[in-house]
């Protein structure tokens, strides 16, 4: 899988993960969603750029999800899913590959 792919991956996962979530009705379908994608691009993540840049990118993840959620209340669901996903899907663009 390509780093750009890993990238693509976890941002599909976050703003897909929040897609089914809501248009499903059913938070834990969106939680699949997203932890399967979060999932991918870990093991991606460690394959690219070794484990500790998997685990920051993990935590990122973790912590984007989480932090899109009182950032809604501030500037709207969708918006603060974009917003969230934009910051994770650059940091993991600039973490180099390992060599």
């Amino acid at each position: 899988m390509a780093k750009g792919i890993s990238t693509a991956v976890a941002a599909a996962g976050l703003i897909g993960g929040y897609g089914v979530a809501r248009w499903s009705g059913r938070r834990e379908a969106g939680g699949a969603v997203l932890a399967a994608a979060g999932a991918a691009s870990a093991y991606q993540w460690k394959r690219q750029s070794g484990t500790a840049a998997a685990v920051a990118l993990t935590g990122l993840y973790v912590a984007a999800f989480g932090g899109s959620h009182p950032l809604a209340k501030k500037i709207g669901a969708w918006p603060s899913v974009l917003a969230v996903t934009g910051v994770v899907a650059a940091a993991s663009a600039v973490v180099p590959a390992r060599r």
